[in-house]
């Protein structure tokens, strides 16, 4: 996993284009949701039609096309002893 970027910046044009900076990794993707996550915490984006392009995550950069209906930011969570224990 590459080492996440603190600062990030975000476009989201017309609600069908999303541009943003800061990306350390992709959890998760659907063609009705994609999660990344980034050095602020996850960003769940959901939507109808969902597509990857420009995916760099050695530069951070990613973008998201498709029909865009929500964003949501899931704070990072804190890392304990048990935090980076996985059974």
């Amino acid at each position: 996993m590459t080492e996440p970027t603190k600062g990030q910046t975000m476009n989201l044009q017309d609600r069908s284009k999303l541009t943003m900076t800061g990306v350390s990794e992709v959890v998760r993707f659907e063609d009705t949701l994609v999660v990344l996550q980034t050095g602020l915490g996850q960003l769940h984006i959901h939507g109808q039609g969902l597509q990857l392009k420009n995916l760099s995550l050695e530069s951070g950069q990613a973008a998201v096309e498709g029909q865009i209906s929500a964003l949501i930011f899931e704070e990072p969570r804190e890392r304990g002893i048990f935090g980076r224990w996985r059974p």
